[in-house]
């Protein structure tokens, strides 16, 4: 896939002096309209870009609003473009446009969690020993992972890491966003994202259960504790940082333009 999503890149520039020639306008002259997913990087873009934009409730949706014709276009992460547009599969009529941003996934807790060191420990570790990348490579993201430093768990007085063990669940809030957290065949959720939290839990002593959570409200989902951790392709924002507390980046990403192909 990361060969796939490297040829996808290398049509940003010419698609990318398409879109500016056209100012953002249809042949008509009529702004285009993008879908995207609510609370999500891609509507950060389209309103500091001052894009005219339907929100959805996934990347997913944002796709079939443009496989419809409901929408003009869809921004949305690249690695989820490499894995859903495109020749053999899901969307073979759409085709990626500008890449709008460069930006880098992390996994949110809550607010003075220290299961935000503990996952950062466990991701070190994976990385050292090679299990990080194996996972990656299983879901063809591993081009885009980043090296993750030595890191060593500290336990905080109030103990967020003590409190899923007691629960015995690691609740982990998702949406469907594959390659990262998808359902596969038999309905359970796998995909990169969905594995190495399994990993965590597994480390914790606990089960993984994973919730789908409406993007717009993760962070009141983790405050509430309906879940314990967003782990989705999440983007580091400023208002993701500022709402809770996050781990290293683990992962390149970037917004990316879709549009039907010519």
């Amino acid at each position: 896939m990361k060969k796939k999503i490297a040829m996808l890149l290398g049509a940003t520039m010419l698609m990318g002096a398409v879109l500016t020639g056209c100012g953002s306008e249809t042949a008509s002259n009529k702004p285009l309209v993008y879908a995207v997913e609510a609370g999500s990087a891609g509507e950060a873009v389209a309103q500091e870009k001052g894009f005219e934009y339907n929100s959805v409730a996934a990347q997913a949706d944002a796709l079939m609003e443009v496989a419809s014709g409901t929408s003009d276009a869809a921004i949305i992460d690249l690695l989820m473009a490499g894995a859903m547009i495109g020749e053999g599969t899901s969307y073979p009529n759409l085709t990626l446009g500008e890449e709008l941003t460069k930006e880098e996934y992390g996994i949110g807790c809550r607010k003075g969690s220290d299961l935000v060191s503990y996952i950062n420990a466990v991701l070190a570790e994976s990385y050292a020993d090679g299990s990080m990348l194996e996972i990656a490579k299983k879901y063809g993201v591993h081009e885009s992972l980043l090296e993750q430093a030595a890191c060593e768990y500290t336990a905080a007085a109030e103990s967020d890491v003590a409190y899923i063990q007691g629960k015995g669940t690691l609740i982990v809030g998702i949406t469907d966003f594959k390659p990262m957290d998808y359902p596969g065949e038999n309905g359970e959720w796998i995909g990169f994202d969905a594995d190495m939290a399994r990993k965590v839990a597994e480390k914790l002593g606990v089960e993984a259960e994973f919730i789908v959570i409406d993007w717009d409200n993760k962070a009141m989902e983790l405050d509430s504790k309906n879940i314990d951790v967003v782990w989705n392709g999440m983007t580091l924002t400023d208002e993701v940082k500022a709402a809770m507390d996050c781990t290293n980046a683990y992962c390149n990403n970037a917004q990316v333009v879709v549009v039907p192909a010519e």
